[in-house]
């Protein structure tokens, strides 16, 4: 990283924590991202929870999100939509500030904001995002436009970097990299899902 640290603990599954909480997320289109419109206090109170346990990476609850699926399964302009995603960036952006005027450690940095973007078939909520089967019909260039808003959105919100997770083909990776080369300020990772 170019603040010099050579190891770093991203927090956990964020979905699974909001399960533990409560939060009925199971069959839902939206997933995980549906809190962000129905209990962003409960999002926040996982990101608090990782914080205080040394998570030096905070990821936003948009894995599963996008301005299409906002509109599609909110009814949602796409204005407001937008506005819902970054919302997922300001709910880590103040985790991480309460956190650190709570902390009593001085050597503590700060922590990282890396905004989550998960792959398209997240938003076909098939099965597809394990599989991939859908990126025989895509281009690069369609798989860049379905990522663009997402992508743009969050680094307007702030995010420090991009975290591209669970991508299921080579093809989509690709495309997610031409992608971030748009945004020359801002750096990412990608993760890709296997198939055993």
């Amino acid at each position: 990283m170019a603040d010099g640290r050579e190891v770093m603990i991203v927090d956990g599954g964020l979905a699974t924590e909001l399960v533990a909480a409560g939060l009925d997320i199971q069959g839902d289109p939206l997933w995980s991202a549906r809190a962000l419109h129905t209990n962003p206090q409960a999002i926040k109170n996982v990101h608090a929870s990782y914080l205080r346990c040394g998570a030096d990476v905070i990821t936003t609850v948009t894995y599963q999100a996008s301005v299409a699926g906002f509109m599609k399964h909110l009814g949602l302009t796409s204005e407001e939509a937008e506005q819902l995603l970054h919302s997922g960036v300001q709910l880590a952006k103040d985790a991480v500030t309460e956190f650190l005027s709570e902390s009593r450690s001085s050597e503590r940095q700060k922590p990282i904001i890396a905004g989550s973007i998960g792959p398209y078939g997240a938003f076909l909520h098939d099965g597809s995002k394990y599989s991939g089967n859908y990126v025989e019909q895509m281009t690069k260039e369609e798989l860049k436009t379905w990522h663009r808003p997402q992508m743009q959105s969050l680094v307007r919100a702030g995010v420090d970097l991009i975290a591209m997770e669970t991508i299921p083909s080579q093809k989509e990776g690709e495309a997610l990299v031409e992608l971030l080369r748009e945004f020359p300020n801002t750096e990412g990772w990608l993760s890709f899902s296997c198939k055993t």
